[in-house]
């Protein structure tokens, strides 16, 4: 029975998120609504049913790695094919039938150079306070992309300069929006270099990542994944490392794609800070000296907690997320 609390849960927390959208936006958010009037209410359930199966399997920590990593992908799968149906004439895959770059850097550059917020910035903003860095292990349709690219296991050894790389690819966005703000260059030449920067990222993710086994797009260069960093500890999620049981073996360090498992942080009994919480590394540690914490729960109670937040997430934006 316990093994069906947690599918239970985030069938219900879907379902929560979800049905206040069918009831009361005035343009249908849900994709099958705009096609069949009630079928809205299918694609509801459906969804609420797919993010219940999904808990139900990464219940167990041997099955998180393989199962965070197609849903990610599905994710992502979905996001890009209702673009790409949008572009092609048919304007009910898309979310207003105003086109955005679906460039993780416009959710941070993009309000900067219009002077206002996104519809894409609010939700941003929201996960990390709901899920910490989630964000950047389950959301982001660039990320999952990385994530298939990065191959199965770690090469040895940090990414090189990681931190110098971040800021300087983060202050080039920020002061580059400020500078086209001032300027007022006009719209599409700022769409184009914003382009020119999201092919630089996948050409990142199809070479580097690809060649390094490591999501060094997400790590190293998104300025989105920067920010998740520096802001992670607005949210009370944290994993550690139980001080009494490792081993120092570092056989975790083969199973993180984030570079947040070096010599240093094992050393340290914390993930470095671009950690995401996504527990591919659980299952590497034979002595189970990789836990979550929340508050004052215990580490099996916190990691179903994360669980429930993030997979639900996944599952309602899956169901929304459209340019």
């Amino acid at each position: 029975m316990k093994q069906l609390q947690l599918p239970a849960a985030v069938f219900l927390l879907v379902l929560f998120i979800l049905v206040p959208v069918q009831l009361k936006v005035e343009r249908p958010m849900l994709l099958l609504e705009r096609f069949i009037s009630g079928g809205g209410w299918v694609q509801m359930v459906f969804i609420a049913a797919y993010g219940a199966l999904v808990a139900y399997k990464m219940q167990d920590p041997t099955k998180v790695q393989a199962w965070r990593k197609y849903t990610w992908f599905a994710f992502s799968v979905v996001f890009f094919a209702q673009l790409a149906l949008g572009l092609s004439g048919f304007e009910k895959f898309l979310m207003t039938g105003k086109l955005h770059l679906p460039i993780p850097m416009m959710i941070v550059g993009g309000p900067i150079y219009r002077g206002h917020a996104s519809m894409m910035s609010i939700l941003f903003i929201s996960t990390v306070v709901l899920s910490g860095p989630a964000w950047c292990s389950h959301l982001c349709y660039f990320g999952a992309i990385d994530s298939l690219s990065s191959g199965r296991k770690t090469r040895p050894g940090p990414i090189r300069n990681k931190w110098a790389l971040k800021s300087t690819v983060m202050f080039l966005v920020i002061v580059g929006a400020l500078v086209l703000r001032w300027m007022e260059v006009p719209v599409i030449t700022a769409t184009l270099l914003a382009l020119g920067f999201g092919l630089t990222g996948l050409g990142i993710i199809l070479l580097v990542s690809r060649r390094e086994g490591r999501m060094v797009h997400c790590t190293a260069f998104c300025p989105v994944g920067t920010v998740v960093n520096l802001t992670r500890f607005v949210n009370p999620f944290r994993m550690y490392i139980d001080n009494n049981s490792c081993t120092d073996c570092m056989a975790c360090t083969r199973f993180c794609k984030y570079d947040a498992l070096k010599p240093s942080d094992i050393a340290a009994r914390k993930p470095g800070l671009t950690c995401t919480l996504c527990g591919d590394c659980l299952a590497s540690c034979h002595a189970g000296s990789l836990k979550y914490r929340f508050l004052k729960l215990s580490p099996a109670a916190a990691r179903n907690l994360f669980l429930l937040i993030t997979i639900s997430l996944h599952a309602a934006t899956m169901a929304l997320a459209r340019i």
